[in-house]
Parts: C-alpha cells; sequence; structure tokens
C-alpha cells in the first residue's frame, strides 16, 4: 500500500479544512487552505486515494515540516 505524507513547506495557519478522514480524494485535489503572510496556500495530494489520517484543524499554526495528513491508496 502506497502511502503520501503532505507536510507544510512553510510556517503558515490553517485557513479551511476541506476533507475528513475518510474522504476520497483525486489526484491534485485540495485537502486544506493555509495562510502566510496574507496569502492563501492550497495543500493538494499528488495521488488518488483516502485521507487515512487528519492531523490540523483550522486555526491551528504549522511549522515547516509540520505533518498535515496522510493519503493512502485505496
Amino acid at each position: 500500500m502506497a502511502v503520501e505524507e503532505i507536510h507544510a513547506e512553510m510556517v503558515s495557519s490553517v485557513w479551511k479544512v476541506l476533507v475528513a478522514p475518510g474522504s476520497e480524494v483525486t489526484a491534485g485535489e485540495t485537502l486544506v487552505i493555509l495562510e502566510s503572510m496574507k496569502m492563501e496556500i492550497p495543500v493538494l495530494t499528488e495521488r488518488a486515494g483516502v485521507v487515512q489520517e487528519l492531523h490540523v484543524v483550522e486555526g491551528e499554526v504549522l511549522q515547516e515540516g509540520d505533518l498535515i495528513a496522510t493519503v493512502v491508496d485505496g
């Protein structure tokens, strides 16, 4: 089973969560939207699958490298 771990690329806050654990996603789908320096940054999955775990909540402040979500092959 292939697993994709999605990490924050910069210090940011979680503006909006668009998926939940168990959600089926397609490659390129936006999982969450981060906000940094007044810019909205969509966080995408690179593969189709199922969101196994979601590690963030709206309003949370993330550091670079923090785990956002885990997606597994559906």
